[in-house]
């Protein structure tokens, strides 16, 4: 087989992915027409899909946003929620991945007028009907949900009661998201401080935007289990005693015994706090300045837990295998390594300790296995 051959067949694990992120073009027409949304800003599902992607690259942060204007705008209704979320299933199963945690705010579902534990059930349906689904198309996948609150709204608190009521029903975790520049984690210090309360597992979008102070703030005062993206922890690494950024190039080539990591980083390493890596996505951003120069490779060959995750399939063009063929092709990384940010991906996962180890045991090593024998 192919390289391209065995990374589609891989067992894949998937942390950070947004189910108002990655809905097929064709469905969002069809939606569209439903609920008589007229906005789109294409009229047929490869122009739709060419818009997303161009969108993404634009390095317009207003033009980015507005792609989920017209992805959140068909997912506003019960039938459309349970929808996309069912194909985001099939979708990912097709792709290899056999666990999956799928990430969406209910707070922006709200405008037809429903309510949050409509979009929280609707939602969970679909996540049955396509685990359903794939496992008679010979895909299984295990899918478990985490409910997002808006740093720069105020219903933090109300989300994560939400996450808590519905963790024994498909709801994994808690996350945080939107601007990190002048929405700190910690404006929402009561929502984090319920969860650990609760004993309850919560990500946060930290180190994509914005530096260090955003990472500390994230594991330090909130408590965060994982780092949604974390790529900024580079900013607290020294190569031969230069910055990280100093000579990007250089840096990612150098040998860890060349590496100093400062406090911070020295944490997030020593704990095994996952980093919720995003490669194209970050590319996109900014946060990194290709493929090959991005700081996952060094921090993989320093020992941090990373992880690889697709963000937005859809505005980024992207899927698992992507993401996993493209550090093969354009960073060196070998199927050794992919098997190892799964097993990561697999012992970072909000599922209980031994259902994460039967997914390892059971399938994880043993697909990869298969493929390296």
């Amino acid at each position: 087989m192919t390289t391209e051959e065995l990374i589609a067949r891989a067992p894949k694990a998937l942390l950070h992915d947004h189910l108002d992120g990655g809905l097929r073009p064709q469905t969002i027409l069809e939606i569209a027409d439903e609920v008589g949304y007229t906005g789109l800003p294409a009229g047929d599902a490869e122009a739709l899909g060419d818009w997303f992607r161009e969108s993404a690259d634009s390095g317009s942060l207003v033009r980015y946003l507005e792609t989920f204007d017209h992805t959140l705008a068909v997912m506003q209704t019960a039938d459309g929620l349970r929808r996309v979320a069912r194909e985001c299933v099939v979708d990912l199963a097709a792709d290899g991945v056999v666990y999956a945690e799928s990430r969406y705010a209910p707070e922006q579902h709200l405008t037809q007028g429903l309510e949050l534990e409509d979009v929280v059930e609707a939602v969970n349906a679909g996540f049955r009907e396509g685990e359903e689904e794939a496992a008679k198309a010979g895909n299984p996948i295990r899918v478990t949900a985490l409910l997002t609150a808006m740093r720069h709204a105020a219903k933090s608190t109300e989300i994560a009661e939400l996450a808590v009521r519905y963790r024994d029903r498909g709801v994994a975790g808690f996350d945080i998201a939107g601007a990190e520049a002048g929405f700190p984690p910690t404006r929402h210090l009561d929502a984090f401080e319920y969860l650990r309360r609760e004993n309850a597992h919560f990500t946060i979008h930290a180190g994509e935007a914005f530096g260090l102070p955003s990472i500390w703030e994230a594991i330090q005062w909130c408590g965060a289990d994982r780092l949604g993206h974390g790529v900024r922890i580079v900013d607290d690494l020294v190569v031969k005693g230069r910055p990280f950024g100093d000579d990007v190039a250089a840096a990612i080539a150098a040998d860890p015994a060349d590496v100093h990591l400062g406090r911070l980083a020295a944490y997030v390493r020593d704990m095994r706090i996952p980093l919720e890596m995003c490669p194209s996505s970050n590319v996109q951003t900014g946060a990194a300045e290709s493929i090959a120069l991005h700081p996952i490779s060094l921090l993989k060959r320093l020992r941090f837990r990373v992880t690889v995750n697709t963000d937005n399939r859809l505005m980024s063009g992207t899927s698992m295998s992507r993401e996993m063929g493209l550090l093969v092709q354009e960073a060196g990384w070998s199927l050794e390594d992919l098997r190892w940010v799964t097993i990561n991906a697999m012992k970072s996962a909000f599922i209980p300790f031994d259902e994460r180890l039967a997914i390892i045991d059971d399938v994880v090593k043993p697909g990869y296995a298969e493929l390296l024998a």
